[in-house]
Formats: C-alpha cells, sequence, structure tokens
C-alpha cells in the first residue's frame, strides 16, 4: 500500500466544503447584525432570524469541520467552519438576549 498524500485545492477553486462553510459563515455575519439590530431595538423579528440565523450556522459550520478530511488550508472549508461556528454562538448569544429583551419590553 502506498502513502496517500492529501493534496491541497487551489486558491480560486471552490469546493463544496468552502461553499457550504462559506454560506453558513455569511448566515452568522448576517444573524449577529440582526441580533444587534433587536439590541438596539427591542424587535423579535430580528431576535428569531438572529436565532435561525445561528441554527444554520452553527449546523453548517459543525457538518464541514467534522466531515473535512485535512486541515485549514487544504481547500476543505475547515478554516470557514471555524468561522461559521463562532459566528453562530455569538448570533445565539445576541439573538437570546434580544429575546429576553422584547418579552420583558412587550410585557
Amino acid at each position: 500500500m502506498g502513502v496517500q498524500e492529501v493534496l491541497a485545492a487551489g486558491v480560486y477553486t471552490m469546493s463544496s466544503g468552502r461553499i457550504v462553510a462559506g454560506v453558513a459563515a455569511v448566515a452568522g455575519l448576517a444573524g449577529v447584525i440582526a441580533g444587534g439590530r433587536a439590541l438596539a431595538r427591542p424587535a423579535r423579528g430580528f431576535a428569531l432570524f438572529s436565532l435561525a440565523a445561528a441554527v444554520v450556522a452553527l449546523v453548517g459550520g459543525g457538518f464541514v469541520a467534522a466531515t473535512s478530511d485535512s486541515g485549514i488550508g487544504t481547500g476543505n472549508g475547515r478554516g470557514g467552519a471555524y468561522v461559521a461556528i463562532v459566528l453562530g454562538v455569538i448570533s445565539l448569544v445576541v439573538g437570546g438576549l434580544a429575546m429576553a429583551r422584547s418579552r420583558r419590553v412587550g410585557v
């Protein structure tokens, strides 16, 4: 049996891992922005969007991180997956705070 080499993808090659991780990271960023808007002005719609975007970011980022077969910089999307997970956690926290705040204001 031969030694298996891990080949890195090209700089401009869009692998499926990069695409999924990129979409998840953009969803996480959108959730952070929506959660920030919901904290600035209590709006349940923005808070719900923030929580939904957090789920997309965490699931997408977690899937790519779990299924990529090599490290960061090889074109599998692992770096983007980690960014998506971090943004998903931030979006979840900010969205949760906004939901709690909107419940207090609405009562």
